[in-house]
């Protein structure tokens, strides 16, 4: 036999159930036998044994209001023991106890979001070809010839055809390749890079102007851990791929191909893979946040761990500014040839070792460099702080260095032949022209 609907709602409600049944048959026990609703209660009450003239002399009348009442009393009686009622009010409480959920057209807006995203961006990225000259036998010949030996993502900063990736991606080419969105390639030429900050600009020749879609930029400065960002790239030689994740840390620093650290870092758990280098990083709007340029790679085997590295846009665009308007890049250096950071480490010391200080630098007849003499080497200064700032590494150096400017006076502590002293040596520029 099928439960009754009520008793599968209520579950164990049957107690109060069975009170409301004994109410209800009270109150049916009340009934008029009469439809009239006008009249005393009193006077509409039928008693036991009891009979008026009026009854009397016409029963088929009588027997009608008892018809009545008795259907009436019975639909009271079906609804309590059906349990319609807490049906009712059951379905009421589920209803307000559930958790609000999402509806299927508020899913639907964010992957449209998501979809315009990658619709919008993708034209601005770019796939980039590193061609390398080398030797091959052509017949009984060797002749040099042009090898592809790597690539990786780009995207296009302007109208004029400037296109911006990480400077591994491009080092050590002979030639350049850029292919678009349409599969058309170009020819480009390397307009100049920052190996330090893992930045180059090139230019693609013969494209029209329609053919290319900027980037759009916002600022680095005002991200927070937890944002959504998406990268695109070409990882793996698939070719416009986009991942997406959330921005996992902030100022990290990585080391970039010169062997200098660049800071600021952005750190995501966005799929960064081989190929992906020197595309964008973009937050939600679609807008450029950083350049993906490195992953942490424990296993040595360049796969992703959700550990990457962007460089920020406020850094890149300060880098490809100069470039494009004065083609160089100008900043401020002490003119020192520094030791590897190992060497002070061997001897339980740490700073960092002054190897050579070139004539006419700006520490030149400042700083003491490490020679040789009859009695053996004669270590340098050793720099142990930097306008009270303290260096260990080269890379402590580098970073302080970053936020001064060309003309800049630091003070310089050191360690010279065992006492403390302390110098101050007014900032040069080291300049890097490329040629237009």
């Amino acid at each position: 036999m099928a439960p009754r609907l009520g008793a599968w709602c209520r579950g164990g409600a049957g107690e109060a159930s069975s009170l409301k049944r004994r109410e209800v048959r009270d109150l049916v026990a009340t009934l008029p036998l009469s439809s009239n609703t006008s009249g005393s209660r009193e006077g509409r009450r039928v008693s036991a044994g009891a009979s008026s003239s009026s009854s009397s002399s016409n029963p088929w009348d009588a027997f009608l209001r008892f018809s009545r009442a008795s259907v009436a009393a019975l639909a009271i009686l079906i609804s309590v023991e059906s349990g319609l009622d807490d049906v009712v009010l059951g379905s009421q409480a589920l209803a307000t106890s559930l958790p609000p959920s999402r509806s299927a057209a508020s899913l639907a807006a964010e992957e449209d979001a998501v979809v315009n995203i990658f619709r919008e961006n993708t034209p601005a990225v770019v796939n980039i070809t590193n061609l390398q000259q080398v030797l091959a036998r052509s017949g009984g010949s060797l002749d040099m010839t042009d090898v592809p030996v790597g690539t990786g993502s780009g995207f296009v900063w302007d109208n004029e055809g400037h296109v911006v990736t990480n400077f591994h991606v491009i080092k050590g080419a002979s030639m350049v390749k850029v292919t678009l969105i349409n599969k058309e390639t170009f020819d480009a030429r390397v307009v100049g890079y920052d190996d330090d900050k893992d930045i180059a600009i090139l230019k693609v020749e013969g494209v029209k102007p329609s053919d290319l879609v900027p980037v759009r930029l916002a600022r680095s400065d005002k991200l927070l851990v937890g944002q959504q960002v998406y990268a695109i790239g070409n990882p793996f030689g698939l070719d416009h791929t986009m991942t997406g994740g959330i921005v996992s840390g902030l100022g990290r620093v990585i080391q970039s191909q010169s062997g200098r650290p660049i800071r600021g870092a952005i750190q995501t758990d966005a799929a960064i893979n081989p190929g992906n280098s020197g595309g964008p990083l973009l937050n939600r709007y679609g807008q450029l946040i950083g350049v993906n340029t490195a992953i942490l790679d424990p296993s040595g085997k360049g796969a992703n761990v959700g550990v990457g590295f962007a460089i920020p846009v406020d850094t890149v665009k300060g880098i490809v500014d100069q470039i494009i308007k004065y083609g160089r890049i100008v900043r401020p250096y002490l003119g020192i040839t520094l030791a590897p950071d190992g060497a002070l480490a061997q001897l339980g010391k740490k700073g960092v070792l002054i190897l050579d200080v070139p004539d006419n630098s700006p520490a030149a007849g400042i700083l003491q460099p490490t020679y040789r003499s009859f009695t053996g080497i004669v270590l340098g200064d050793v720099i142990t702080a930097l306008n009270g700032h303290p260096i260990e590494t080269s890379a402590d150096l580098f970073s302080e260095l970053d936020d001064l400017r060309v003309g800049d006076s630091v003070t310089l502590s050191l360690e010279r032949n065992q006492v403390q002293e302390e110098v101050s040596v007014t900032l040069g520029s080291k300049t890097t022209t490329f040629e237009s």
